[in-house]
């Protein structure tokens, strides 16, 4: 078994650093053990290819300084809230029990995130019960629910319960979203233009960062919602 003190799920590669990349590399270098698992290979996207967008994934979990990184190839467009794949999701959380998961915000433009987010919520749930049945390399695994699910901003905005201070590691997430190359603005890549290969796609992700930093008081943040009330601890307001 290979622990992991936080477990993120996302829909495609780049989701995560694009969403929460920041919070990631801050996660890192604090000495938790941080693991990626992307629903899909993303093969229905307009630009790249499997292959390449797999270098890229690989690119950029190293720069962000994640354990491990895994794909569960579920079809891109079709990722289906069935047993069979809340089996799948449940056998991962229960093999890494993870104390946080994080997954994509319920509401989004891209069927496929909201589609991630009932998913993880369904499986999430599902491995804490007992009777829900999985196994890993021919081992029964025990029944095993994370403390949190935490949901991280994609397009559409909500109201956040937190936002993280990511202003020491913006420039690292910025890195990791640049290793996915053939998805973002190039003059020339000669392929068609998309959502996030639009000129302003990155200026677009600057300025939320920005935003949300400012919500704070800092310089770049990273927001993030939870359908659950958060203990608040006074020791952060009172460090000296």
């Amino acid at each position: 078994m290979h622990h992991l003190d936080v477990l993120v799920f996302a829909a495609h590669p780049d989701d995560a650093e694009l969403s929460m990349g920041g919070t990631i590399a801050k996660l890192a270098k604090k000495g938790l053990k941080v693991g990626i698992y992307d629903l899909t290979r993303g093969e229905l996207g307009t630009r790249g290819s499997v292959d390449i967008r797999q270098e890229e994934a690989v690119k950029a979990g190293v720069i962000l300084k994640v354990s491990m990184r895994e794909n569960l190839d579920f079809p891109d467009g079709s990722i289906e809230i069935n047993n069979e794949n809340i089996h799948k999701v449940v056998s991962v959380i229960r093999r890494h029990k993870p104390a946080i998961v994080f997954a994509p915000y319920k509401n989004d433009r891209h069927p496929d995130h909201m589609d991630a987010s009932a998913l993880i919520k369904r499986a999430v749930f599902a491995s804490g019960l007992p009777k829900v049945t999985t196994f890993f390399n021919n081992h029964h695994q025990d029944a095993y629910r994370p403390s949190k699910v935490y949901y991280y901003m994609q397009t559409y905005t909500f109201e956040p319960t937190f936002i993280v201070d990511i202003t020491s590691y913006f420039d690292t997430k910025m890195a990791a979203v640049e290793a996915f190359k053939s998805q973002f603005h190039d003059p020339k890549n000669k392929e068609p233009e998309t959502f996030i290969s639009q000129p302003g796609f990155m200026e677009f992700i600057k300025s939320r960062a920005k935003f949300y930093g400012f919500k704070i008081g800092k310089q770049y943040g990273e927001p993030f919602y939870c359908e659950e009330n958060i203990e608040y601890d006074f020791s952060s307001d009172l460090k000296k």
